[in-house]
C-alpha cells in the first residue's frame, strides 16, 4: 500500500491492539456505522491474554463480572467454568466474541505499529507497521493498554544465560517441560506467585528470588455451578447496572462491609478479618471496612493479622519473616491474589531468595550470582513485571501536532485528559492507559472510555467535525486532578509499578487516576456541556483547511 498525500483515509477507526478493550473498541465503531481496521502485534487475538499463558495464570477479578456485557446473549451463553478462570478459558472466549460478533475480517494479525504520525493537511493519522505496511486513519483509538511491553529486571548478562529464559508476559505458546529441572523465579507479584505453585509440583528445584514482599491472600476460587449461571443469566440487567455505575467505583459486585473498623470491638474486628481472608479476591479490598483505606491504624491492624496468618502457614520462621512486608500498607501495592502461594515454601524443594539480603551480581551462562554465591539453573523465569502505563505509548513512534512526541515529551511522565486523551494528540485516544484506571475491575474503567469515545466519534459525524483534540486548560485541569489525589490513594506507595518504581531510570510519577470512575464521568460530563465539548471539536473548515 502506498503512501497518500490527498485527504482520503483507508478507514475511518483505526484501533491498535486486539485485546480485551482493542476488541470492544472494534465492536462499537462497526456497531456505529464506522469503516474500521485493527492491528494487532500478535500472532492471534486476546491482547494481554494471548502473550501471558505462563502455568496458572488467570484472572483475580471475577470471569462474569471482567468479560463483555454489551451483548445479553453473550453474557448467558457464555459458561465460565469457574469464579476465576484460567488464561486458555479466556483466550477461547476473547476468540469466540471475535467470531460470534464477525470481527475477524476486520483484524491484521502480525502488524506491529512502528509509527503514528499526525498529518495536519489530511487531518489524519499515517500509521506504518514492522510489516512494512501504511494506512491513513481519521481516527485512532489504541488500546495497548498498561501491561503489554514486558520488563526485565537491570541484571548484567541476561543474554549470557545458555538455559532457557521466559518473561511471564511474553510466554511461548508451546508448554515448557520443567520436570525434574532447576528453576528461577525472578518476582513475586502477581505472575510469580501464580506460577511458583504449579512449577513446584514438577520441578526438581524452584528458587524464588525476591526483592521486597507483598501481601500476597488467598484467591479462593471455585466452580461455577449450574445454579449460580442460572442466577448470572436470570440478573444480567441488576449485574450490568451495578458494575457499570458511575457510583460503583471499583467496577466489582462485593458486597461493601457496612461499616468502619471502630465500630466493632478488637474481638469483632479479629472475627471480621476471618471472613475477609475467606472473601474471594479483591473482595479482601472492597468488602472490607470503609476506612481500611484512609484509617492507617485500621490497616496496621489488618496487616498484623495478615502477618501472623503468615507465620502460621509457612513453617521455617525466618522464610516466613522474610515474607511479610514492612515498607507498605496492605493495598498501597496491588496485592496478589492466590491458591497455595503461602504454602508451597513448606516444600523440600522450594527456596526463598531475599535480594534485600543478598543482591544480584549478575547472570551467566550457567545460573545466576548473588552477594551469597552462584546457583546453576535449567530455566530462569522473570516475573518483573511491565513498564506500566506509558510503555507501549512511547514505544509506537506516535508524533502529534506541532511536533508532540510521546517518546521524548513524556519522558519526565505523562500529561493527558481523562486518561485516554491528550492536548496536541488530535484524533487519537488510548483507552486503558496512563490515568485511566483507579484500581478495581480493568475492563469497567476501559468499557466506560470505549463508550464514551464512540459516543463522541458519532457526536462529531453528526455534528461536522473532523477533528477532535481536548485543549491545554482541560488537560491541565485533569492532572492537577491527579496530583492533587494522588497522595490520598490507597496505591500510593511510590515505590510500586503504579509511580513507574519497577523500571529503572522511569520517573516516579502516579499513573493511575486517582479520582475514580466518580472523577472520570464527572469531568467527561462537564467536557461535554456544549456542542463543541468546550473547545475540543473543530468543523472541517476551520482545521482541515477546507
Amino acid at each position: 500500500m502506498t503512501s497518500k498525500t490527498d485527504k482520503d483515509v483507508d478507514v475511518e477507526v483505526l484501533v491498535i491492539g486486539a485485546g480485551v478493550v482493542g476488541i470492544y473498541a472494534l465492536h462499537r465503531a462497526i456497531e456505529a456505522g464506522f469503516t474500521a481496521l485493527t492491528l494487532e502485534a500478535g500472532d492471534d487475538v486476546g491482547g494481554v491474554w494471548y502473550w501471558n499463558r505462563y502455568p496458572a495464570a488467570r484472572f483475580d477479578s471475577e470471569s462474569y463480572t471482567y468479560g463483555y456485557l454489551f451483548s445479553k446473549e453473550l453474557f448467558a451463553d457464555w459458561k465460565w467454568e469457574e469464579e476465576f478462570a484460567t488464561q486458555p478459558e479466556i483466550e477461547r472466549y476473547l476468540n469466540h466474541v471475535v467470531d460470534r460478533f464477525d470481527l475477524r475480517r476486520h483484524i491484521r494479525t502480525g502488524q506491529r505499529v512502528v509509527s503514528a504520525v499526525w498529518n495536519e493537511e489530511a487531518t489524519s493519522w499515517d500509521i506504518a507497521t514492522a510489516a512494512g505496511e501504511t494506512f491513513r486513519a481519521r481516527w485512532v483509538i489504541s488500546a495497548t493498554g498498561g501491561l503489554s511491553v514486558p520488563h526485565y529486571p537491570e541484571i548484567d548478562g541476561l543474554e549470557d544465560f545458555r538455559g532457557e529464559g521466559h518473561h511471564t508476559g511474553a510466554w511461548p505458546r508451546e508448554p515448557l517441560d520443567f520436570a525434574g529441572k532447576r528453576v528461577a523465579i525472578i518476582g513475586n507479584g502477581p505472575s510469580g506467585a501464580q506460577i511458583l505453585p504449579v512449577i513446584s509440583e514438577i520441578a526438581a528445584q524452584v528458587d524464588l528470588y525476591q526483592r521486597t514482599p507483598t501481601w500476597t491472600t488467598p484467591l479462593n476460587n471455585a466452580p461455577l455451578t449450574d445454579e449460580k449461571h442460572a442466577w448470572l443469566s436470570e440478573n444480567f440487567e441488576q449485574i450490568v447496572q451495578t458494575l457499570t455505575s458511575p457510583a460503583n467505583p471499583t467496577g466489582f459486585m462485593h458486597p461493601p462491609a457496612g461499616r468502619f473498623s471502630t465500630d466493632d470491638t478488637p474481638e469483632e474486628r479479629q472475627a471480621f478479618y476471618e471472613q475477609i481472608w475467606k472473601a474471594p479476591g479483591f473482595g479482601k479490598l472492597t468488602s472490607n471496612y470503609y476506612d481500611m483505606t484512609t484509617n492507617r491504624e485500621a490497616n496496621l491492624e489488618f496487616c498484623a493479622f495478615l502477618a501472623n496468618k503468615v507465620r502460621s502457614i509457612v513453617a521455617d520462621p525466618v522464610t516466613a519473616e522474610r515474607l511479610i512486608p514492612t515498607d507498605h500498607l496492605f493495598g498501597a501495592k496491588r496485592p496478589p491474589f492466590i491458591a497455595d502461594y503461602y504454602e508451597s515454601f513448606n516444600k523440600p524443594n522450594v527456596s526463598l531468595v531475599s535480594l534485600r539480603e543478598t543482591p544480584f551480581v549478575r547472570v551467566d551462562a550457567t545460573g545466576i550470582q548473588t552477594t551469597e554465591g552462584h546457583r546453576d539453573y535449567d530455566i530462569i523465569v522473570y516475573a518483573t513485571g511491565f513498564d506500566f502505563g506509558t510503555g507501549a505509548l512511547t514505544r509506537m513512534g506516535v508524533v502529534g501536532r506541532d511536533g508532540l512526541d510521546l517518546s521524548t515529551d513524556w519522558e519526565d511522565g505523562p500529561s493527558d485528559f481523562a486518561g485516554f486523551t491528550a492536548h496536541r494528540l488530535p484524533n487519537f485516544f488510548f483507552p486503558g492507559g496512563p490515568h485511566g484506571a483507579g484500581g478495581g475491575n480493568y475492563p469497567r474503567y476501559s468499557q466506560d472510555q470505549v463508550d464514551w469515545i464512540a459516543t463522541t466519534l458519532i457526536h462529531a459525524r453528526e455534528q461536522g467535525f473532523d477533528r477532535f483534540e481536548p485543549t491545554a486548560e482541560h488537560e491541565a485541569a485533569w492532572m492537577t486532578m491527579v496530583e492533587t489525589l494522588a497522595p490520598l490513594s490507597i496505591f500510593s506507595a511510590e515505590h510500586s509499578h503504579y509511580y513507574g518504581a519497577n523500571v529503572q531510570g522511569k520517573p516516579r510519577k502516579f499513573l493511575l487516576n486517582p479520582g475514580g470512575r466518580p472523577k472520570l464521568h464527572e469531568m467527561l460530563g462537564e467536557l461535554t456541556e456544549t456542542p463543541d465539548y468546550g473547545g475540543a471539536f473543530a468543523p472541517v473548515h476551520e482545521k482541515a483547511g477546507v
